[in-house]
């Protein structure tokens, strides 16, 4: 019963399959669809953004050699990208009948 750190969720501004655009780092200003969202470690992988060079080892079917793959980038550095206006921008979630949509703070298109 010592200090044990529970592990909360975080919840995050952007899910799975969306558009996002990075705002900084090696790839800003670049553009790519949400692969997988790792809400524990506050971080997303987006697909052909933030690639890494891997060495891996041959095993008995595999071939070994150099891998490319993308590596989990903060969620602090992607911002939704909306479609309509061409741009980054911040959400607001608005009731549609019974469910929540996410909408585009610039020009008022739903987004997914």
């Amino acid at each position: 019963m010592a200090n044990k750190k529970q592990e909360k969720e975080h919840k995050l501004h952007v899910k799975e399959g969306d558009k996002v655009i990075v705002i900084s780092g090696k790839d800003k200003g670049k553009t790519g669809s949400v692969k997988e969202v790792i809400a524990k470690d506050n971080k997303v992988i987006v697909e052909g953004l933030n690639m890494v060079t891997r060495a891996q080892k041959g095993n008995m079917g595999q071939q070994g050699g150099l891998i490319k793959m993308e590596a989990p980038i903060d969620s602090s550095k992607v911002m939704l990208y909306c479609s309509a206006c061409e741009k980054a921008t911040r959400i607001k979630k608005q009731a549609d009948g019974n469910k929540k949509v996410r909408i585009c703070k610039k020009c008022g298109e739903k987004l997914n």
